[in-house]
């Protein structure tokens, strides 16, 4: 059977460096002491997210992974200041570009974008995706407290909708002021909260607000052909689609449903983690044809990445609709 991953990630030292001189600083915010340990023993090194002849080709042997679609890391440009971000972005892809370029048969891309000037972003997207061969664009977080629902940004979805290239929502770092307001107590330590706050609940919650309120905006019905992939079994949005339908959609002017938005727009992956009661559940909430398999290399390395189609509940033709159909439909790889 063929496998496709679809949010695997990769990062240049050259990209790295630009930041680090742009910003005087890195590209992940400033952490608590614990957080910042913690942080240091989970993350993957840099040589590992820069990689892409020898540890990550083992590791997709390894487990039977036909082709990755990497995005980038952490260090990546979208939030930087546009003088400093439209130059990086430009380069980030160029040099996702070599990596591709140096095994065709296994790597595919997404872009990174200077999302602080969305007629650059979209004229960079155009660029990634005409010229380098570019299969989507992967957006992490928001820009400066703004969510991407706002019109500021809808050159990027329209040129996107006019490529008919996906759109992976990621999680990125929150505001501290929200960390502090949802996650920190004094009944548990600066590391608990630093890891509620991030990939323990935190960063999971914050994207798929950003998803819902994508949908929300009526973005599709201005775009109907617009695709969004949303990670982490849908970031917790897909056990509220019946409550968002009764609760909130008399009140608004959109034109169908919330829970038919989602269903007919977003795309959903594990972004490894490989459990089979959020298959089953969301097999039933959008059906096979949306659901695409991802791992989250190198940020995640399951010893089930195999094993887990192997295994599951799904018919062979839903396991290969999984495994490779829907991203050979979606990302036309």
């Amino acid at each position: 059977m063929k496998i496709i991953t679809v949010e695997e990630h990769f990062e240049s030292a050259k990209v790295t460096a630009g930041i680090n001189k742009a910003t005087g600083k890195s590209a992940v915010p400033q952490l608590s002491a614990e957080m910042t340990n913690y942080m240091q023993t989970k993350l993957p090194s840099p040589e590992i997210m820069q990689d892409y002849t020898k540890d990550r080709v083992a590791f997709m042997d390894k487990y039977d992974i036909d082709m990755q679609i990497m995005s980038y890391g952490n260090s990546q440009a979208q939030n930087l200041d546009s003088k400093d971000a439209i130059p990086l972005s430009r380069l980030a892809n160029d040099e996702l570009a070599k990596a591709v370029a140096s095994n065709p048969t296994r790597f595919a891309a997404m872009a990174t974008l200077p999302v602080g000037d969305p007629e650059a972003a979209a004229a960079e997207l155009k660029r990634a995706v005409m010229e380098l061969g570019f299969k989507g664009l992967m957006l992490k977080g928001n820009y400066q407290g703004k969510f991407f629902d706002n019109p500021y940004f809808f050159p990027i979805f329209q040129m996107a909708s006019d490529l008919d290239v996906p759109v992976y929502f990621h999680p990125s770092f929150v505001p501290p002021v929200i960390t502090d307001h949802y996650y920190a107590s004094d009944n548990w330590s600066d590391l608990v909260t630093g890891i509620l706050g991030t990939a323990g609940f935190g960063w999971h919650l914050d994207v798929g607000v950003q998803v819902m309120r994508m949908i929300i905006s009526g973005i599709f019905d201005k775009l109907p052909n617009l695709k969004i992939v949303s990670g982490h079994w849908g970031e917790l949005i897909p056990m509220f689609l019946e409550r968002l339908d009764q609760e909130l959609i008399p009140y608004t002017n959109l034109k169908r449903s919330f829970s038919d938005y989602y269903r007919s727009n977003v795309y959903v992956t594990p972004s490894g983690i490989l459990t089979e009661p959020q298959l089953k559940f969301l097999l039933d909430e959008v059906g096979e044809e949306h659901l695409i398999y991802s791992i989250d290399y190198p940020y995640e390395t399951p010893e089930t990445s195999r094993s887990f189609l192997d295994t599951t509940v799904l018919t062979q033709a839903q396991r290969e609709l999984f495994a490779h159909g829907n991203a050979e439909r979606i990302y036309k790889v």
